[in-house]
C-alpha cells in the first residue's frame, strides 16, 4: 500500500519505519520545512530516536500534496490539539478511497471531541467506515528497537479494523482488532491524565501502595466516564485501557508521568513544559476530562485532583490527603 505518516516525531518516525519494512511505500510528512530537510540529510531523528536510521526509501517531505494524493492510508501522528489545523489544510484532496488512522491520544479542548470525531467533522465527505485508530501500550523508543509490543486497531467497520491490523502487524508488533473505536480512544486519552497523577505520587515520594491505588481507581474512573460516553466496558480491561495505563504510569519513557513527577517535586507546570521536547497530551486532555465529567455528571476524583494541581497550583500532598479523606464508598462505585 501507499501510506503517508503525518508527523515526524518519535512515534510517527517509528511507525513510518515499521510500515516500510512491512513492504509499504511510505511518505513521512514533517510540518517544519527546515526539519524535514535536516531529517532527509541525516536520515535519523537524533533528538527523539537517536541511533535509529530512517531507510532512504522513505520519502520525507514538507509537502502536503505529496503526502495526501493517491494514498491508500494516512496515519495521523500529530498531537491531538493540532490535528484539526492539519486537516483543514487537507480538505482539497480526494480521500474517498483512503483509510485514516489516528495514533494520537487526546481529546480536543473546547469541542471535547476524540480524534476520529475531529476527522469526520473536518473531512465531511469521508465515510466513518474509513476512519480508524491504533492504540495501546507502545512507547516509540521500544518499538523502534523491535521490542515485542501489542496494540489494538479499531474502526466502526470490522473490515477497516482488519485492514489497519494487516498493515501494521509484524513479528514484534502484534495488532488486535475491535469495533469499539470510542473505547479505544477514550482509554488512550484518559489514561494520560491518570499517568500525571501517578507521576505526582513518584515525585512526592509516596510509595508503591499509593501508586497502585491511583492506577486501580484510575481505571475505574476511565471506565465510568468512557461508558457514559458510549464505549464498551470490556475495552477498558484491554490493551488500550489497562494495558496503556500500566505502561504510561510506570515507564521512564512516559512524558505524562514525567510531568507529574516534576509537579510532585514542587516544580511549576509552565517551567516543566518549557523544557520538554515532546508534547505531554495529558495536560490539555485533563481540561477536557474535567469538562466532560461536569457535563455528564460523572465522578472523576483523581482527574479532578490532577486538574487542581495542574491549573490551580494546588499542593500535591494536600490534594492526595483530600482524595484519601473523601466520604466512604463501595468499591464498585
Amino acid at each position: 500500500m501507499k501510506i503517508s505518516v503525518l508527523g515526524a516525531g518519535g512515534w510517527g518516525t517509528t511507525l513510518a519505519i515499521l510500515l516500510h519494512f512491512n513492504g509499504h511505500e511510505v511518505t513521512l510528512w514533517e510540518y517544519k520545512r527546515s526539519y524535514a530537510k535536516a531529517l532527509n540529510r541525516s536520515r535519523e531523528n537524533k533528538a527523539l530516536l537517536p541511533g535509529i536510521k530512517i531507510p532512504k526509501e522513505i520519502n520525507i517531505t514538507h509537502s502536503l500534496s505529496e503526502s495526501c494524493e493517491n494514498k491508500h492510508m494516512i496515519v495521523l501522528a500529530v498531537p491531538s490539539q493540532f490535528i484539526r489545523g492539519v486537516l483543514k489544510e487537507m480538505k482539497r484532496y480526494d480521500f474517498r478511497d483512503t483509510i485514516f488512522v489516528s495514533v494520537a491520544k487526546g481529546i480536543e479542548k473546547d469541542t471535547l471531541l476524540t480524534v476520529s470525531q475531529i476527522i469526520k467533522d473536518e473531512l465531511k465527505n469521508l465515510s466513518s467506515t474509513n476512519i480508524g485508530v491504533l492504540s495501546g501500550p507502545s512507547h516509540a523508543e521500544e518499538v523502534a528497537k523491535k521490542i515485542p509490543t501489542a496494540v489494538v486497531a479499531a474502526s466502526r467497520d470490522p473490515f477497516t479494523a482488519k485492514q489497519i491490523q494487516s498493515a501494521f502487524i509484524t513479528s514484534y508488533f502484534r495488532v488486535y482488532s475491535t469495533t469499539d473505536i470510542l473505547g479505544v480512544e477514550y482509554g488512550g486519552a484518559l489514561k494520560n491524565v491518570i499517568a500525571i497523577g501517578a507521576g505526582i505520587i513518584d515525585g512526592a515520594k509516596f510509595g508503591d501502595n499509593t501508586k497502585a491505588a491511583i492506577m486501580t481507581r484510575g481505571i475505574a474512573e476511565i471506565s465510568r466516564l468512557g461508558i457514559a460516553l458510549g464505549a464498551k466496558p470490556e475495552t477498558f480491561s484491554g490493551l488500550s485501557g489497562m494495558g496503556d495505563l500500566i505502561v504510561t504510569c510506570m515507564s521512564k519513557h512516559s512524558r505524562n508521568r514525567f510531568v507529574g513527577e516534576q509537579l510532585g517535586k514542587g516544580k511549576k507546570l509552565k517551567d516543566i513544559l518549557k523544557k520538554m521536547q515532546m508534547v505531554a497530551e495529558g495536560v490539555e486532555t485533563c481540561r477536557s476530562v474535567h469538562q466532560l465529567s461536569l457535563k455528564h455528571k460523572i465522578e472523576t476524583p483523581i482527574a479532578k485532583a490532577v486538574y487542581t494541581i495542574l491549573f490551580e497550583e494546588k499542593d500535591p500532598t494536600k490534594a492526595t490527603y483530600e482524595l484519601m479523606t473523601r466520604d466512604m464508598k463501595a468499591e464498585e462505585e
